[in-house]
């Protein structure tokens, strides 16, 4: 019995020249990418006019015999619109727009302050072979086309009624959970089709890989969307949904959900930069962030031109990489050379990644949990003409820790404690860790003891007597 992982849990499936940049002043040093959440799904979403192509990862772990993936679809597809995508450009994409952490180091206080911090906004500003056809129509079913594309066995079907494609499924060993009629009701009344995957053990064999490879398809449709729904039939609970978009104009957004921007841009403990303590802190911050705004919502993460980053936390896409995502508008792609990229750390010298080599290519990554309570409807998007660039990132400052001794010196190390304390308020707020335990962990980083509010003083006799 194949398990049936249906729609986007996809749980199994989806130049200019520039001056010298001085933006980014800190240092890159972790960042927070999808590995650190499980049943996270992938999808990315290169849209122009009425095309897209879409590349779906899969995150499938079990017996390959198992694995289905039924994906609604707007229109048919010919053999020619399936391919066989690279995972690799997706986790190269995600590395790229993860939210990161970065590292600022105080300047001495005596002497005389350099004017490079004042550049960083400045440059922020730049520019995814089964049964005999007659038995299916007895089931009002159609299977319009079925294909062998890499290692997968592909179908095409189209439906009368969802009862019958409901019971097709099932005669062909899919596992429907319940409840799965009325959403395949909704998506046969919009005349859409669906395309069904299963691994072709054989030719996997033939090919030598040991994982599946993301799905790719390209098609023409008005409807820029992403189905979810009948993903969440058979969830048992939550799931993480990453989407990548590629667009020429600028920032995608969903049209019947929220998009909000993540919280970003504030300073934070430096204890966060040991082993695993980001990641720990992304996940908790976003995991409020979701109860703060009441669910039904999308969170960006990233939107930035495609031809460089501040800070890096890793080189921009080539040419040739978003080719193969997608990126058709720019006949250039496909004779353009790899972009000779600096390194994808920022320095002193070079905080910066630019290049010349991609045309306008804007890039939005959005992240989602969602469940059948807070997401009755798929994902509607929109591509604005916003360029504005955003990230998520988090600094961590570094105290200057010189024995110099003149007077801005003593007034620097008196104020340490009170922007631990504001650092310590923040980190609770974000994440609603205990402060106290914030507290512990600065004191024993720095040595020294934030300073908390003082307690409101006792109210006088007199301020008893008439108080009401």
């Amino acid at each position: 019995m194949r398990r049936l992982i249906a729609g986007i849990t996809l749980s199994s499936s989806i130049a200019w020249s520039a001056p010298t940049l001085l933006g980014f002043c800190g240092f890159y040093c972790a960042r927070a990418d999808t590995k650190l959440f499980n049943r996270a799904s992938q999808v990315v979403l290169v849209r122009d006019a009425d095309r897209t192509v879409m590349t779906m990862a899969n995150d499938f772990r079990g017996n390959l015999t198992e694995f289905a993936v039924v994906i609604p679809v707007p229109t048919f597809l010919t053999r020619e619109q399936i391919h066989i995508g690279d995972k690799g450009l997706i986790d190269h994409l995600d590395a790229y727009s993860a939210p990161r952490l970065v590292e600022y180091f105080d300047d001495n206080p005596c002497a005389v302050r350099s004017n490079e911090y004042r550049f960083a906004d400045q440059a922020a500003t730049l520019p995814r072979r089964v049964d005999a056809a007659a038995a299916a129509h007895s089931r009002g079913v159609t299977i319009e086309a079925q294909y062998v594309v890499g290692e997968y066995d592909i179908l095409i079907l189209s439906a009368q009624q969802s009862s019958g494609l409901e019971a097709w499924l099932r005669d062909n060993g899919y596992r429907i959970p319940a409840g799965a009629s009325g959403v395949l009701s909704s998506y046969l009344k919009q005349n859409m089709r669906f395309f069904v995957a299963r691994v072709n053990l054989t030719e996997q064999a033939k090919l030598g890989f040991s994982y599946l490879r993301p799905l790719q398809i390209a098609y023409e449709s008005p409807k820029f969307m992403l189905p979810i729904r009948l993903g969440m039939v058979n969830a048992d609970g939550a799931q993480e949904l990453f989407v990548y978009t590629l667009t020429r104009r600028g920032r995608v957004e969903t049209t019947n959900y929220r998009t909000v921007k993540l919280p970003s841009g504030m300073e934070l403990p430096a204890s966060l930069q040991e082993s695993g303590e980001f990641a720990r802190f992304y996940k908790a911050m976003f995991s409020r962030q979701v109860v703060v705004e009441g669910g039904g919502v999308l969170f960006l993460e990233y939107a930035w031109d495609m031809n460089w980053c501040d800070p890096c936390a890793a080189d921009p896409l080539s040419p040739d990489e978003l080719r193969q995502l997608g990126v058709f508008w720019s006949d250039a792609l496909r004779s353009m050379p790899r972009a000779g990229y600096g390194p994808a750390l920022p320095s002193p010298t070079r905080p910066a990644i630019v290049t010349r080599a991609n045309p306008d290519v804007f890039l939005t990554r959005l992240h989602v949990r969602y469940d059948n309570a807070h997401f009755p409807e798929d994902l509607a998007f929109q591509e604005t003409a916003d360029r504005t660039n955003f990230q998520g990132r988090y600094v961590i400052r570094h105290a200057w820790n010189g024995s110099d001794s003149c007077a801005a010196a003593v007034a620097y190390r008196q104020s340490l404690s009170g922007r631990w304390e504001q650092e310590a308020q923040r980190l609770a707020s974000l994440t609603g860790w205990d402060v106290s335990t914030i507290r512990a962990q600065i004191r024993h980083q720095t040595g020294q003891v934030p300073n908390p509010p003082a307690e409101p003083a006792s109210p006088t006799w007199w301020e008893r007597l008439w108080k009401k």
